[in-house]
């Protein structure tokens, strides 16, 4: 069973998901900030698409994360998904109301791409509503650029969903994201 490698950083722990994430995330996608991820969902849905990206690990080679703090607060989820409607592989990412604006997305994102580029991902991509401006700006932070010539996910038309795309720096190596 293949499991998401443990990453660190100063103030993170990007690790293999347990029980209770699920409930904490059930909790988010159950609400109004859910909007930009297809939601309000119901938590059984929300349970189920969550439990899929944690199966993508054994299924694909790459899946969700669970962020935490050092001590051990959860913060939300960050990975590399690619369910059958998408075209690509994408990384996306999800906090908590409380864990907002304290740059630990932005820690988490470029931990992952780092991984990713490790791993000799040539690319990826964020798919992200365009009233989105929270995750819109991550993915200008993290240097993606948007790309309208991009294959959308199965359903979407660009009125859903921009796609920003994340390269390794341009010599192709991954000291830029380190």
């Amino acid at each position: 069973m293949t499991t998401a490698p443990l990453i660190t950083t100063p103030r993170l722990r990007l690790r293999q998901h347990v029980a209770s994430d699920l409930d904490a995330l059930c909790d988010l996608f159950e609400t109004d900030r859910a909007r930009y991820m297809g939601g309000p969902i119901p938590r059984k849905h929300a349970w189920r698409w969550i439990a899929s990206e944690i199966a993508m690990w054994d299924l694909m080679g790459h899946g969700s994360w669970g962020i935490e703090t050092q001590d051990g607060t959860f913060l939300g989820q960050i990975g590399i998904m690619k369910p059958p409607h998408f075209p690509e592989r994408e990384i996306g990412w999800t906090l908590l109301e409380t864990a907002e604006g304290k740059g630990y997305a932005t820690e988490a994102a470029l931990s992952v791409l780092a991984w990713a580029w490790e791993q000799s991902y040539p690319t990826l991509v964020s798919y992200i509503d365009p009233k989105n401006s929270r995750s819109i700006a991550l993915a200008e932070r993290l240097d993606a650029v948007p790309d309208a010539h991009a294959s959308l996910p199965d359903g979407d038309t660009p009125t859903d969903t921009v796609v920003y795309r994340h390269s390794p720096d341009s010599d192709g190596n991954p000291e830029a994201y380190a």
